[in-house]
């Protein structure tokens, strides 16, 4: 089983490069809040526990973030692998990430950064806000906040993986295929 992390500023193609990495590699994406969201539909009672904590107004705890990611990871035992998007976010969910695999007798393989320029991700979400309807997309002091919130957040799970000697980054900036086949060559060596 292979797994990565794919980090990336707001506007850094990360969506767009995961999806193509999941058709190449037959990765299952794993974001958080599409497994909160799925999990809180189905009732299951990790969700319903999700829930009660989200309608407080509060953050969902690691255990049962991580909870969800065991069940999902159980739900697929055919993936050849997955995609981590949106977590871990923070050193102690990089740990419980970490021991989860490692019970299941996996690992994160590869922590893939896109790296792009402050300026270059203003200029692509503001172009972005043009057609995407979405509010935060139109207002610069809004994306630097956003960026530097990232910045923020990301640095210390990266530090982590760094310790592993599991980070690469990635020249985020070209074409769409320029980076995909960027990204490819650092998974490619890694599969082999």
């Amino acid at each position: 089983m292979f797994n990565i992390i794919l980090f990336g500023p707001p506007g850094s193609g990360k969506g767009t490069q995961s999806e193509k990495l999941i058709a190449k590699y037959q990765l299952k994406h794993l974001s958080t809040g599409d497994i909160l969201r799925s999990e809180i539909a189905a009732k299951t009672p990790l969700g319903l526990e999700a829930k009660s904590i989200m309608d407080k107004g509060q953050l969902v705890p690691d255990e049962v973030v991580i909870g969800m990611i065991s069940s999902a990871l159980d739900a697929n035992p055919q993936a050849k692998g997955f995609l981590f998007d949106g977590f871990p976010r923070t050193e102690a969910q990089s740990e419980a990430l970490d021991a989860l695999l490692k019970l299941k007798h996996s690992a994160i393989n590869v922590v893939l950064a896109l790296e792009v320029t402050e300026e270059e991700l203003v200029k692509r979400l503001l172009n972005r806000g043009l057609t995407s309807g979405r509010s935060d997309d139109t207002n610069e002091d809004v994306i630097r906040a956003r960026i530097a919130e990232y910045n923020k957040k990301t640095t210390v799970v990266a530090d982590y993986y760094k310790r592993f000697n599991k980070v690469v980054s990635v020249k985020g900036i070209g074409s769409v295929d320029e980076i995909f086949n960027s990204l490819c060559k650092e998974i490619d060596k890694r599969i082999a």
